[in-house]
């Protein structure tokens, strides 16, 4: 009885909390660097979020250790909608390579929805004399160690496919590890590292530039916007694929009718004409799935990639 009446008492009042959220700001915290990817992702819903809340919204950027500091931030805040996380593939992956008890997704993190799926593009700087995927297969083997790629760190989804691409094509190319997702950019775009892998929404404007060239996408299809860029499938390395993603999670004890009010209100703000069409041209998938069918997908992500992981011998040093 006692054990029941606690249930209830632990109901009611998750539900009279999320009658009064939010009544103050809310803070988002993301693990990647401004300007990035997955930075520019939750930006773009900011506005219209802050705007059904009725609070405002801050993100609160804290980069470094492959999402892990940023993780470990949102995961010792208050249970109580007030601080979120702007979780990643890397988080994921960091729960395989560095599992942390303190900020682990599904666990210490729960998560609220996702907002968006965009595939990875493979690119060059403009400096490097290839034109496609095969070229640079090419002069990779004919100069073992003579060309560079740009990560975001061990065990971070880049360097996973870096590593299935080295593999399939038995070349040997140089990693050069960053920080976090993005950080590569500007040392890609001075050539100071010959190859990157992104997303359409980040190197889209360097490649019509032609500061960068893309030789693949790391998708089931072409990109609308890069029509003429191969899939790696097509390209002749069939069944490598890796898609970047990133969600909301909140503290693990948040009351649940809070992170359906979230998950509501998210669904609705990546519904909006506007915010749908801006991550549509990004060459992105929509975002929005309830709590559960997110945390699916979540382990399934863990699943997939603790496969290569194992195979590749990848290990934090």
């Amino acid at each position: 009885m006692r054990v029941w009446l606690a249930a209830l008492a632990c109901v009611l009042c998750g539900s009279a909390l999320a009658q009064n959220f939010p009544s103050k700001p809310i803070k988002i915290i993301t693990p990647v660097v401004a300007g990035s990817a997955p930075d520019l992702r939750v930006r773009s819903v900011v506005p219209k979020l802050a705007e059904a809340l009725g609070q405002p919204i801050i993100v609160d950027n804290r980069p470094g250790a492959n999402g892990a500091i940023g993780a470990r931030e949102a995961a010792k805040a208050a249970p109580d909608g007030y601080t979120l996380f702007n979780a990643n593939i890397n988080n994921a992956l960091n729960d395989l390579l560095a599992p942390d008890p303190s900020c682990r997704l599904n666990q210490e993190l729960v998560a609220v929805t996702d907002l968006a799926l965009s595939p990875l593009i493979m690119v060059v700087n403009s400096s490097v004399r290839v034109n496609s995927l095969r070229e640079f297969i090419e002069f990779a083997r004919s100069k073992p160690k003579g060309l560079t790629y740009a990560s975001s760190g061990t065990g971070s989804v880049i360097q996973l496919l870096a590593e299935r691409i080295k593999s399939a094509a038995s070349i040997d190319v140089v990693e050069v590890p960053y920080k976090s997702l993005g950080a590569d950019l500007p040392n890609l775009l001075a050539g100071h590292v010959d190859a990157g892998f992104s997303v359409l929404s980040t190197l889209g404007p360097h490649i019509r530039s032609g500061k960068l060239k893309a030789l693949a996408v790391a998708g089931p299809r072409r990109l609308a916007a890069l029509s003429e860029v191969p899939t790696l499938a097509e390209a002749g390395l069939p069944g490598i694929e890796a898609t970047v993603w990133n969600g909301i999670f909140a503290p693990a004890g948040t009351p649940r009718p809070v992170i359906q009010l979230l998950q509501q209100n998210l669904l609705r703000t990546l519904n909006a004409p506007d915010v749908r069409e801006q991550i549509v041209a990004s060459g992105a998938e929509l975002g929005g799935r309830p709590p559960e069918e997110f945390a699916a997908f979540v382990r399934a992500e863990i699943l997939k990639w603790g496969k290569v992981i194992k195979e590749a011998g990848i290990r934090l040093e």
